[in-house]
């Protein structure tokens, strides 16, 4: 037996880390008083992470804090997916049951992938958000539990954790917003080799500023003699300290294992690894001792007792005193529920499983195998069946683990854990050779299989196929964003179906691979769907061609809409509803709906759009219902409908959140912000932007996010953070999926900056190549709005002579382009009404009749910032004509764009409408004009008001035609203004005027260029 004190190896006494504890306690300070913290602990092993944690936790629980604690759990080399989480939602519930439940109402089935104690989990679509919406409503669940009091989420050994496991914690610290609540992680940073797969997260996190990582350092000597003093209960030889400080390194495990071994006299005999003094410890255990130990390493993190029983074969008397002297001796410990043993320490574990002959860790395996399967009872339901597969696949049996695997990752895609389901298809297509053919034969798509619809064969005696798991296989790596493996998979069953007269299933691959490919950027993905469209051409309706003629309407619509996009929609609604295929059918007649709405067929448009949303509902198919209330009020918003599409979007949103979609939520809010802004609720567009660069994530959002910034900046003349947003927006969209609805806002971003700067020429290049392209149909939304802005620059550059080459060729092929945009509802009409305006104006043709029918066309419609823009150019056209009936008609026009200019902080438009109130000599405003200063240069020169016009405008090289034509005077007033400014200066010329005019600093640069409205 071993000496008492070995029950004293974890010191008593907590030695050092008090700038660490500090932070924690910081952290669970700010927590309480409602900001949520994170934090990542990192230190080599040993070195005192878990004793950090439990002293914080001792700590927390003190001031009122719940602590939950998790740890990620080691099966041989498996992690089990998500069981920090679902360990520390077992505390959690234990410790406050009513409060739990009461967060987790309406989400049960959801939930209970990660806690099964809260009911059956439903079967559920697998889709790109289903594990988005189990990530979003674990973190929501965990804000509303802390809501009320102080919790603390502590998950251990992070470097062990399964994909989902990091993928859901990465996504808790980006998103946690409110409640009391503090998330900490440990991990092992010696283990955090290059190719580890928690070095992309802990990169990850490292750039969110709401994260704290603390790296725990060695001991120091002094606090290595407080230590051992701790241990032995008595003050220690310095030489002993000298010692033990240097042979550990001020590893603190390594300390305690040192001062055990060299107050039992052990040290003389020991070789100079401290793994063989780990050994050494576990080698003084009687021989049953050893064995035990043995079976637990090999076990996983924790075995259960009875598990233990059925692998040991030992008497139960026998397997006690074996246990109790492997606890005595401190090498294992009681788990924390009191139903099995752990090892004190994960060294000695992995120092005792490392030491394992290869044929005793197989055979360990098999019998825990054959124990479990024996009796399913001896684990916890919720990981009998991983643990079962990772037992009979290292126990090197291929005819037990291809079956057990499976199981395996059909229970990981329940739970979506789409990660661990694909490291388990690949373990099995790596089996299925080795696996003998009648266990092949036995296994059913039924069973395993989900992904590749049954298509002409029976699926209860059809044997599952290597190409069913390839399917398999392919899916989960896109859904948990393991791309570049899911399209090499891909691409290996292509090749495997060259040789195979398989067209549906060959379509099927072709359809993952376009998918695939525009997600990573290498391409739009059209070339993949038109092979996959060839292939089911002339074949009989299934699911499949279905799905095909979806995906080529799907990407039809957003790249090419037109006639062919029409028809691949009409048949895969026929197709989807011959083979009975309810949520294909419905997106297939959502994007029927888009298609004619586009298409100018408006009112069956909506009608079909509103009836998709409408059964989505009733039949509960949320993808399909999500998809619609983005979609819906988009097209809504294209048509001008601006206010209707606001109710649908509200209860979107709340519909996206009620279902822990995050993304689609995002979109919404992006929709919404687009449907304000032309009803000029410009603070609510910053609120609705706000929330989606709070929670959107996706490239397609952030590039639609950043679009509407830079719209609302250029609108409020903040040319610099529309310049930044512009740009940041083309970084988010890939230049292979150059889709309408991204592209052409961009261009137009990039005219109306270009011009506003003074950079025409640039606003031209970029306008042209977007004539060049042409514009798809139902592209109106997008197309009206550039041709109008290209147009507009042209007339506010109108009066600089440098720009007029070039221009009437420009303004022409403006004119032929609309010509053949569709233009049937109200807000395509003024808008065209508005275009043919600003050709007349840029060209110098127009009248007040050309502006009075756009403004007209307006004053219908609730877009309060177009209204003022064109009401602005009447009043400019007005002034022009002369007369006091216009001038006074043109104060009340420049009063009214004035007031919504200010309302709206649409500077330009405001500064644009008070340069010409100024010319015109038109109050805005009721009250005197003001006076100028005495001190005025201008003044001392003895020139007027009106003369003082006429020099800044000589200053900036107008002729007497174009001054003239901006002061609404005629060009023989002009002359004679310029001919007394030359008497009063003392010059000769308009050349000596404008230096006298730049040397006295009478005009700034500003003043002398063209003005223009956003």
């Amino acid at each position: 037996m071993l000496a008492p004190v070995e029950n004293r190896s974890v010191s008593p006494v907590f030695v050092g880390r008090a700038d660490e504890l500090d932070t924690l306690n910081d952290a669970l300070a700010r927590a309480a008083a409602g900001e949520p913290q994170a934090l990542l602990i990192g230190g080599e092993a040993g070195v005192g992470k878990t004793r950090l944690v439990e002293e914080f936790a001792t700590a927390a629980d003190r001031r009122g804090a719940v602590v939950a604690l998790g740890g990620c759990v080691e099966i041989g080399a498996d992690g089990l997916p998500f069981a920090p989480f679902s360990t520390a939602l077992r505390a959690l519930r234990r410790a406050l049951p009513d409060e739990l439940a009461a967060a987790a109402a309406g989400q049960e089935e959801e939930l209970a992938r990660l806690l099964p104690e809260l009911g059956e989990t439903s079967g559920g679509r697998h889709d790109e958000e289903s594990m988005a919406r189990l990530f979003e409503l674990t973190a929501r669940l965990l804000e509303r539990v802390a809501a009320d009091r102080t919790v603390v989420v502590a998950l251990e050994d992070l470097h062990w954790a399964d994909a989902s496991t990091r993928h859901l914690l990465s996504y808790l610290l980006r998103t946690l917003r409110t409640g009391r609540l503090v998330v900490l992680a440990t991990y092992r940073s010696d283990d955090i080799h290059r190719r580890h797969p928690l070095r992309p997260l802990l990169a990850e996190l490292d750039r969110l500023r709401t994260v704290h990582r603390l790296e725990l350092a060695r001991l120091t000597r002094d606090e290595v003699g407080r230590q051992i003093a701790g241990i032995l209960a008595a003050e220690p030889d310095p030489a002993q300290v000298d010692d033990i400080f240097e042979r550990s390194d001020g590893n603190a495990f390594f300390v305690e294992e040192l001062a055990v071994a060299a107050h039992e006299g052990c040290c003389t005999g020991l070789t100079d690894t401290l793994r063989d003094l780990l050994l050494v410890r576990v080698e003084a255990l009687p021989e049953s001792a050893q064995k035990v130990a043995r079976i637990v390493a090999e076990g996983g993190s924790t075995v259960e007792y009875r598990l233990l029983a059925a692998v040991a074969r030992l008497t139960e008397d026998d397997l006690i005193e074996a246990l109790r002297a492997a606890v005595g001796a401190n090498i294992l410990l009681a788990a924390p529920g009191g139903d099995g043993y752990r090892f004190r320490h994960s060294l000695v574990r992995e120092a005792v499983g490392d030491d394992l002959l290869p044929g005793e860790r197989s055979r360990l395996n098999r019998r825990y195998a054959e124990a479990l399967e024996a009796d399913p009872t001896l684990v916890p339901a919720d990981e009998r069946v991983t643990r079962l597969a990772s037992y009979w696949y290292h126990a090197h049996d291929p005819a037990k683990a291809l079956p057990a695997v499976l199981d395996a990752s059909v229970t990981a895609r329940s739970r979506h854990a789409y990660s661990e389901q694909l490291r388990l298809l690949e373990r099995a297509m790596e089996l299925w050779d080795a696996a003998p053919e009648d266990v092949r034969n036995r296994l059913r798509p039924l069973d395993y299989a989900e992904a590749y619809p049954a298509c002409g064969c029976d699926p209860v005696t059809t044997p599952l196929r290597y190409l069913d798991l390839m399917a398999e296989a392919a899916v989960a790596g896109r859904l948990c964003g393991e791309r570049e493996r899911a399209l090499k998979i891909t691409k290996r069953a292509l090749r495997l179906l060259a040789d195979e007269d398989d067209p549906l299933r060959t379509a099927w691959f072709w359809v993952q691979r376009s998918r695939l490919v525009r997600a990573l950027g290498r391409g739009s993905g059209r070339e993949e769907l038109t092979t996959a469209q060839d292939l089911v051409r002339g074949l009989p309706p299934s699911e499949v061609h279905a799905e095909v003629l979806t995906h080529v309407a799907n990407w039809s619509m957003l790249h090419a809409p037109g006639p062919d996009a029409y028809a691949a929609a009409e048949h895969a609604v026929e197709y989807a509803r011959m083979v009975g295929v309810r949520e294909i059918e419905l997106d297939a007649r959502q994007i029927l709906g888009v298609l004619m709405v586009d298409a100018g067929h408006v009112e069956p448009g909506l009608t079909e759009l509103y009836d998709v949303k409408d059964q989505a509902l009733a039949e509960d198919i949320p993808s399909v219902a999500l998809n619609a209330y983005v979609n819906l009020p988009s097209e809504l918003e294209a048509v001008g409908r601006s206010r209707e599409a606001l109710p649908i979007l509200e209860e979107g949103i709340d519909y996206a959140r009620r279902h822990g979609l995050s993304e689609t939520e995002a979109w919404i809010w992006g929709n919404l912000a687009e449907s304000l802004l032309p009803l000029g609720s410009w603070e609510e567009v910053d609120r609705a932007c706000a929330a989606v660069g709070r929670i959107g994530q996706g490239v397609g959002i952030r590039g639609g996010h950043a679009t509407l910034r830079a719209e609302l900046a250029l609108h409020r003349g903040d040319l610099a953070e529309a310049g930044r947003r512009l740009t940041e927006a083309r970084g988010y969209f890939s230049s292979h999926d150059r889709a309408p609805q991204h592209d052409l806002p961009l261009v137009r971003l990039a005219v109306a900056l270009a011009a506003a700067d003074g950079r025409l020429p640039e606003a031209r290049a970029h306008l042209a190549r977007a004539l060049d392209q042409g514009f798809p149909p139902g592209a109106q939304r997008y197309a009206w709005p550039l041709l109008l802005t290209g147009a507009a620059a042209e007339g506010d550059a109108r009066a600089l002579p440098a720009t007029e080459p070039g221009r009437a060729e420009l303004l022409e092929r403006i004119r032929e382009t609309a010509k053949k945009i569709v233009a049937v509802v109200p807000v395509w009409q003024a808008h065209e009404r508005w275009l043919r305006a600003e050709l007349l104006h840029a060209e110098g043709r127009d009248g007040p009749e050309d502006w009075v029918e756009a403004v007209t066309a307006f004053e219908s419609m609730e877009r309060p910032y177009d209204l003022a823009r064109v009401r602005y150019r009447l009043a400019e056209a007005l002034l022009t004509e002369g007369g006091e009936d216009e001038r006074d008609r043109a104060a009340e026009l420049l009063r009214l764009a004035h007031a919504v200019a200010a309302h709206l902080g649409a500077r330009p438009l405001g500064d644009a409408v008070g340069r010409l109130a100024q010319r015109a000599r038109l109050a805005l405003t009721p009250g005197p004009r003001p006076v100028p200063a005495a001190t005025d240069p201008v003044e001392a020169l003895g020139l007027t008001s009106r003369e003082r016009d006429v020099l800044r405008l000589v200053s900036a090289g107008r002729t007497n035609r174009q001054i003239a034509e901006t002061l609404f005077i005629s060009p023989k007033t002009a002359s004679v203004h310029v001919s007394n400014i030359l008497a009063k200066l003392g010059v000769s010329g308009r050349g000596e005027a404008a230096a006298v005019a730049h040397r006295l600093g009478l005009f700034p640069a500003d003043a002398l260029r063209a003005p223009s409205v956003g």
